[in-house]
Formats: C-alpha cells, structure tokens, sequence
C-alpha cells in the first residue's frame, strides 16, 4: 500500500524533484482573457486587490510596501489554489518552501529594524506598564518570541495545507468500496471540503501576508 504522504514528496519516478516546477504553474495558466482591460478576471482580481489594499492601508502607509506584501499574497495563494487540483503537487504544504518565503523577509526586518532604528527595538522589548521584577523575563518571553516567528508563519501555513489534502485523500481511498448512496454522500461530503479547502487557501494566505506585514511595522 502507497503511504498517504507520497501525495507531499516532491521527487519523481526518476528520483529528481521534478516537483517543484508545480511551483511555477499558475503563471502558465492565468487566461489570457486576464491580460484584457476590461476583462472578467481582470475586474475580479481588481476587486481583490483593493479589498487587500485597505487591509494594508490600516497597517502600511507608503504604496510600495502594499504592492510587495499583496505580491506575496497572491503567489502563495495560486500556489495552495493549484495544489486543489489532482495530481499537482502543493510546493506550500513543505516547510522548506515556506521558510524560505519567511526567513529573509524577516530577517531583512530585523537588520533594517536593529540598524536605524535601534532605541525604539530595545524599548519594544519591555511592554508599557511592566513591574520592574518582570522586565528581565519580559525580555526573554519578547526576545524567543520574535526569534521563533518565521518557524511559527511557515508552520502554520504547512500543518493547514498537509491536513486539508490528508483528509481529502483518506476519506476519497475508499470510496470505490461503497454502495450507491454512501458514495452519493461521500461526494457531498468531498465537495463541501473542498469549499472548505478553498476557503483555508485564501485565508491562509491572507494570515501570512498580514502577519508578515505587523512584523514589519514593528521596525
């Protein structure tokens, strides 16, 4: 019996990670009809793009910074949105991948931030209204817990890809093994999950790219 996690393994028949170029699939597939003005895609994505726009304006105030992190946004999205279909395999459901969309960004935040803007670094590491007795262990708590954010970013986004497909893939094994009208629920049951999957895809996305956007405000 295959293992359910061949679903995850980036290598090939021929023993290369042939995988990855999944990577690089909704470029190769964005109609035509995108590139239009004005078009259907174009009018949706547009739609998308502003709503994302004053989600950031809240936390972002110059335009070059917006376009960057809604760059992101909307790779990572394509991205989990491909991996829905069958046998294409989900670049963002690997740690790798993940970590290394989080790791330079915040490490570049944490060069810019510990540069320039030193004093306001130090003073963000004691919360206002902290007792005396608790700063050291203040400075501890802040200081891991701004060490481990690129780990936790790239983990949530893993866990949330791995265990939608995991839980497609065990409920979909044996579905040639019911009768009709378990099988008839099964497929509802499929469809409402991958409603569900949809919406973990965007959302997922969308927590990443805000996450990662608070981080650089700190700075």
């Amino acid at each position: 019996m295959m293992s359910i996690f061949n679903i995850f393994d980036p290598s090939t028949s021929m023993m290369f990670s042939m995988n990855w170029i999944s990577t690089i699939f909704p470029m190769l597939f964005i109609s035509l009809n995108y590139w239009l003005i004005p078009s259907r895609w174009n009018n949706l994505w547009n739609f998308l793009y502003e709503f994302l726009n004053k989600e950031l304006n809240v936390i972002l105030k110059k335009k070059i910074y917006k376009i960057n992190f809604i760059s992101l946004f909307s790779m990572i999205f394509l991205i989990n949105l491909m991996g829905l279909f069958s046998f294409i395999f989900t670049s963002s459901s690997h740690m790798s991948m993940n970590l290394s969309l989080a790791m330079p960004m915040w490490l570049s935040f944490m060069i810019i931030g510990w540069t320039f803007n030193t004093n306001h670094m130090l003073t963000h590491q004691v919360p206002q209204g902290t007792p005396n007795i608790l700063m050291p262990f203040m400075v501890m708590i802040e200081f891991i817990s701004n060490i481990i954010r690129p780990g936790t970013l790239s983990i949530r986004l893993t866990a949330n890809m791995i265990a939608g497909h995991l839980l497609l893939t065990l409920i979909s094994n044996n579905g040639n093994k019911l009768i009709m009208i378990f099988a008839i629920m099964l497929i509802l049951i499929q469809t409402l999950l991958m409603i569900l999957e949809l919406s973990v895809a965007m959302i997922q996305s969308y927590v990443f790219m805000i996450l990662l956007s608070l981080y650089s405000q700190e700075i």
